[in-house]
Formats: structure tokens, C-alpha cells, sequence
């Protein structure tokens, strides 16, 4: 299946190592499969994903300037064939107005996996009136935490994107706090609906968020509970982040992204980066 240009998207990395040189683009959006391995996993890792499949690349481009520090400490790839070009909103995520619940707050999470942060999360709502709407599998360990601090809260996976639109459009508020991100595509999402967002201040998030959320040490419950509060209770500066996300989201416009990408593809198939 080889192109005039060949671009591989995907978590298969390794499939450009089929590819001609010349003719092929890989996106990479994180590196989170080395930060998180170690001895012989890593170094089978580092060979599938980032050793061999660069070998057969005119260019690379990756989703955040994040990602393209972190993928520069693994390889000596030229910089100068790193473009940053990040990911696309669905246009299916519009403006819905929702009078904020300043009672009883509706949050909403995305994301079960470690990295997510779930669990110091709920210790930093647990003194705090709220239900917590979490989209993605319970651990038993949080599960345990959510029961045992009486902590209201629905729980729904497997969801269609029609299904997930509705989460973003029912909740009060968006609490992103991962501890590794090479993205953070819900921060973008919850502009986009016009929902106040808290976030990371580490990796991609600061970049992606721009002046649209507030941001927080993920690893310090006390900030994260702090930051939940100030947009409770403060209705100015929640205002602000709904209306500077509206105009956020702009960045991560498809027909934006889309035309980044023709032009790496036009100059891929001059042979540009031959």
C-alpha cells in the first residue's frame, strides 16, 4: 500500500519500518510507553516505536510541544523534521449555556487510567458538595475511596460520541489533573461546550489550555481543592474561562489542523525533506 505520501497515524509506529523513507510522515502523540517501562520492555519499546520506525521517516510531527521535547530526549531525530501540529475538536462539540450549580457543582472526569489522577481527585473533593460524573471503568481501590467519603457520583464507560457529548454538556465543570499527558484533548472538548476547566500545570496542558483553565499541581490535593473552589465560588472569574475557552478552541479547528497537514504533505511529496 505504498503512496505518494504515507502517513501513519496511529499507536503502530512500527509499520513505517515497510515504508518508503521519502514518502512517509509518523505522528507520534506521546511517549508515555517508555516513561513507563523499564529494562528489556523499554528498550524493545524504544526499538519499535521510536529507533526503527524514525529510521524511515522524511518528517515527524507530534501533538504538542510537550511531546517534541520529551521524543527529543529518546532520539536525534533533526529537529528541524519535528512539526508540532495539533489535534482537531469535532465540530459535534458546540456551545450549550448551562446556569452554573454553584449548590452542588457537577464534575466531571475523563479518563480512569492511572495517569488520569483519580484518586487525588476524589481526596480533593471530599470535603467539598458536589457529584462527581466519571467516564471510564472504576478501580476497586476507587470504588472504595468514592463509598467511603460519601462522595456522590455516576460512573459510565464505553460511551458513544454522541454519549460523551452529553457528559460535557450536563456537567458544571471539567477537572483534568493528569500527571502525564502528551495532549489533553478534554480540556479542548469542555471549551468548546462552554464548561470552566481545571487543569495540569505540567507537559502539553498549560499549552493546550492557553488563559482557559485554571491550572494546578497535579500531585498537590490542597491546589486541586483550591483551584475546584475559586471556580465555585468565583463567578467573574469563571465567566472568564467559559469566554476565553469559546476562543481557545479555535486553535484545534479542523479545517485549521487540516490545512497544517496539506501543506506538510504538498512539501513531503516535492521532496522537501528528502
Amino acid at each position: 500500500n505504498q503512496g505518494d505520501v504515507n502517513h501513519v497515524t496511529g499507536d503502530i509506529h512500527f509499520a513505517t519500518i515497510l515504508l518508503k523513507k521519502r514518502n512517509t510522515l509518523l505522528t507520534i502523540h506521546d511517549c508515555g510507553m517508555l516513561s513507563d517501562s523499564t529494562g528489556l520492555k523499554h528498550q524493545l519499546l524504544k526499538l519499535f516505536w521510536i529507533t526503527l520506525p524514525l529510521k524511515k521517516c522524511a518528517l515527524i510531527t507530534v501533538v504538542s510541544e510537550a511531546t517534541s521535547l520529551e521524543l527529543r530526549r529518546y532520539t536525534s531525530y533533526p529537529a528541524e523534521k519535528i512539526f508540532v501540529v495539533p489535534v482537531a475538536v469535532s465540530p459535534e462539540f458546540l456551545p450549550m449555556a448551562k446556569i452554573f450549580n454553584k449548590v452542588k457543582p457537577e464534575i466531571l472526569l475523563v479518563g480512569t487510567t492511572q495517569n488520569k489522577n483519580v484518586l487525588r481527585l476524589i481526596e480533593a473533593v471530599k470535603n467539598l458538595v458536589c457529584k462527581l460524573n466519571i467516564v471510564g471503568r472504576l478501580t476497586e481501590e476507587m470504588s472504595t475511596r468514592l463509598n467511603e467519603y460519601k462522595i456522590e457520583f455516576t460512573n459510565a464507560y464505553d460511551l458513544t460520541a454522541h454519549e460523551l457529548i452529553q457528559q460535557y454538556e450536563k456537567c458544571d465543570m471539567l477537572a483534568f489533573v493528569s500527571t502525564y499527558e502528551g495532549f489533553g484533548m478534554p480540556i479542548v472538548e469542555a471549551n468548546a461546550v462552554g464548561r470552566p476547566v481545571i487543569t495540569s500545570n505540567i507537559l502539553s496542558m498549560p499549552d493546550v489550555a492557553g488563559n482557559a483553565a485554571l491550572l494546578v499541581n497535579p500531585l498537590q490535593v490542597g491546589e486541586i481543592t483550591a483551584g475546584i473552589r475559586k471556580i465555585i465560588d468565583d463567578d467573574s472569574y469563571r465567566d472568564s474561562l467559559v469566554k476565553n475557552g469559546l476562543e481557545n478552541c479555535k486553535r484545534f479547528d479542523p479545517q485549521i489542523i487540516a490545512g497544517q497537514y496539506l501543506k506538510l504533505y504538498e512539501n513531503l511529496y516535492a521532496g522537501k525533506y528528502a
